[in-house]
């Protein structure tokens, strides 16, 4: 057992084991994004419950499990991962049907958020069996949490994820982003985190929070503008490893209807009949439809 943990085994077990844990049941048990001790006291004690452990990565998990004290020898370990996460959710069913109890965690952070588990949760619910989640980490909510806002009358925010790794489709996104009033949330890996920040660049001074190898050793959080991106990486080649959350902050300033509209049909006038175009771009943005369509005559007449 490894000593560091052995208290919070203690811990975990005096804190948590007064509340019922239903046996034929799915955890959906929250992993540390980084520090290990982040882990939550009822995470360790449903984790020594559970008989079967469900992971995007076996060995992974395992390594991790076994840093806390629990040994992976005892537990029953199946895959279930983004290219077999349906098959593996009818074997667990079978299993939650059998009364056992099942953990299932992610690489890291609350699983379904931009890991796997949203279809083994669904299919296991649609199956009658209990789904029950164990809060904790997130890169996302880490993140929220310490870049604060510079727009506190814009409330929620979207998250966006993982940008496709392909250059035009990741160029449309960024013009969605360039849309959105809201603060939006983004996830990128170090070998792509180049790519985005050129990408990002489009979005000129419109701040962005970076937030580099979060709740580590080097943790980094920085704000910029989205223009300047590419040059804070540059500064420090440190800056090119580890995963990164970022977040665009909320406008600080929304464009009116009619801003906004003209915006919007530029977009879509590339790309759609100019009927439809003006029709979508005057639902999205509010503005006059009669006046976007003047406005698309002029544009196809320039061009």
């Amino acid at each position: 057992m490894n000593a560091n943990f052995e208290p919070a085994l203690s811990a975990a077990h005096a804190a948590a084991a007064s509340q019922n844990y239903p046996s034929g049941a799915l955890y959906m048990v929250a992993s540390p994004i980084g520090n290990l001790a982040d882990i939550s006291l009822r995470a360790l004690h449903v984790m020594q419950l559970c008989t079967v452990f469900a992971c995007e990565d076996t060995r992974h998990t395992q390594s991790m499990v076994r840093a806390f004290g629990i040994d992976p020898a005892s537990k029953h370990w199946i895959a279930a991962h983004q290219h077999n996460e349906s098959q593996a959710a009818q074997d667990l069913i079978e299993r939650l049907r059998a009364g056992q109890r099942v953990a299932y965690l992610s690489d890291a952070g609350t699983p379904a958020v931009s890991d796997p588990g949203a279809r083994l949760a669904w299919q296991v619910a649609q199956a009658g069996c209990r789904v029950i989640p164990l809060p904790g980490a997130s890169s996302v909510t880490t993140l929220l949490s310490a870049c604060g806002t510079p727009t506190p009358d814009v409330s929620g925010f979207v998250f966006v994820g993982f940008l496709s790794s392909k250059a035009q489709e990741r160029a449309a996104s960024v013009e969605a982003l360039q849309l959105e009033s809201r603060t939006q949330i983004l996830l990128e890996a170090p070998h792509r985190i180049e790519a985005l920040a050129l990408a990002l660049q489009a979005l000129g001074d419109r701040p962005i929070t970076i937030g580099r190898e979060l709740t580590k050793q080097f943790e980094e959080i920085a704000t910029c503008a989205a223009k300047d991106f590419s040059a804070w990486l540059a500064q420090n080649p440190q800056r090119l490893k580890g995963e990164f959350a970022l977040i665009v902050h909320a406008q600080v300033q929304v464009a009116t209807p009619a801003a906004q509209g003209e915006r919007v049909l530029r977009l879509l006038l590339g790309e759609l009949p100019l009927k439809s175009a003006v029709k979508l771009a005057a639902e999205i943005s509010g503005a006059s439809r009669n006046t976007l369509y003047d406005l698309a005559l002029e544009i196809k007449k320039q061009s």
